[in-house]
């Protein structure tokens, strides 16, 4: 399993399920928007202060989160696909 560092998050991403238009259209993937939720699967120790304290992440592996659209950088990781994220790009937890 992949083990993010500092303020990183492994998220697995909710896939959206398949959309038609009002006409009947199926939208494919590459049509559709990137997805904003994921999974937590993984979360780093937390951030490194100026004075050398570590801060925890607010976050917990099993949470589902809403993040910013653009954020993050993809990783294939055997044959799925994830998203390393830092705390930071988090908006919310899914409750």
């Amino acid at each position: 399993m992949l083990k993010p560092l500092g303020n990183r998050v492994i998220l697995e991403i909710t896939e959206e399920e398949e959309t038609k238009t009002d006409s009947g259209l199926v939208l494919t993937g590459a049509a559709k928007e990137k997805p904003q939720t994921g999974t937590v699967l993984a979360v780093g120790p937390g951030k490194l202060s100026d004075n050398g304290v570590v801060t925890a992440l607010t976050v917990e592996k099993g949470d589902v989160v809403l993040f910013e659209k653009y954020a993050g950088t993809e990783v294939s990781y055997g044959d799925k696909n994830y998203l390393a994220i830092s705390e930071n790009d988090i908006i919310a937890v899914v409750e």
